[in-house]
């Protein structure tokens, strides 16, 4: 039973790749409805990265040539959600498909950034410090590439680079092992500084913080006209005066949305929090709610 389920399984993935060979080649021809309809036969769900990569990608080629550009921008998301670096090489596609790809990255990027920078904060709280150095290294390595270049020379991005470098080496030095131990003669003790230790930032989570009460923390207002309702979060780290000394989106409303918000939230106060009376860094998510005006 398992050498014939093995079997089953092998044949799928001939099958499959079969299917995606045909489907480079139809798209090669120009027959971009029938490469879509064998590519719609191949969920990328559960596949190898590379082999999804490639589905999504031909899916943007076939719906870029058919003129259906809403929908090859989603599959372009998609690719570029999954791995940020990527590009088409430049002798595969058309001076258009890299365009595309080009205008993609450049609007998502700065987002990706953004994310891609919460989950490495957070493992580094959870003390994850391989996860959070690799974390951190990414952000970086995204934040270098040319299509971020001008988001991340401004803020919030800019302030974040700083952020994400120190961050970075502090989770490099707390995952390195300790050093073996070494027989020397005895001489002198010389105690080595200590490294720097971040300060604690508390949440909601932790039992004995008193959170902060805002004293000022409007939202601006939605620039332009708005059909449907939108849902988005910004998260803050307020420092032991009642500053606000960081903020990042978490879920993004609309890129000129966010800015106008990241903006907002440098001038909020506060009363910190506390724990046992004494002031402390906290870090507070704010879900926000834009409603179309009532008719």
């Amino acid at each position: 039973m398992i050498a014939l389920a093995l079997a089953v399984t092998l044949l799928a993935g001939t099958a499959d790749q079969d299917a995606l060979n045909a489907a480079r080649d139809l798209y090669a021809s120009a027959a971009y409805e029938d490469a879509l309809a064998v590519l719609s036969r191949l969920p990328d769900a559960g596949r190898p990265a590379d082999e999804a990569r490639a589905i999504s990608q031909y899916r943007a080629f076939c719906l870029l040539a058919l003129g259906r550009a809403a929908e090859a921008e989603r599959a372009i998301e998609t690719i570029i959600s999954r791995d940020p670096t990527f590009r088409p090489l430049a002798n595969d596609v058309s001076p258009r498909v890299r365009a595309a790809f080009t205008d993609v990255r450049r609007r998502i990027l700065p987002t990706i950034i953004q994310q891609k920078y919460a989950l490495a904060k957070e493992a580094f709280d959870r003390k994850e410090f391989d996860a959070a150095a690799t974390g951190f290294g990414q952000v970086l390595d995204v934040m270098n590439d040319s299509d971020a270049a001008a988001a991340a020379s401004q803020p919030p991005l800019s302030d974040m680079r700083m952020l994400a470098g120190g961050f970075r080496d502090l989770a490099t030095r707390a995952a390195a092992p300790p050093p073996l131990p070494v027989t020397l003669a005895p001489v002198a003790t010389v105690t080595p500084p200590a490294a720097p230790v971040p300060l604690k930032i508390y949440a909601a989570s932790d039992p004995d913080v008193v959170p902060p009460i805002p004293v000022k923390q409007e939202l601006p207002g939605f620039p332009g006209q708005l059909m449907v309702g939108r849902q988005g979060a910004l998260e803050i780290t307020i420092n032991e005066k009642g500053l606000v000394d960081f903020a990042l989106i978490r879920q993004s409303i609309t890129m000129a949305y966010d800015n106008m918000a990241l903006s907002a939230a440098k001038t909020w106060r506060y009363q910190p929090a506390t724990v046992n009376g004494v002031p402390v860094r906290y870090r507070k998510v704010i879900q926000i709610t834009i409603q179309p005006p009532k008719k």
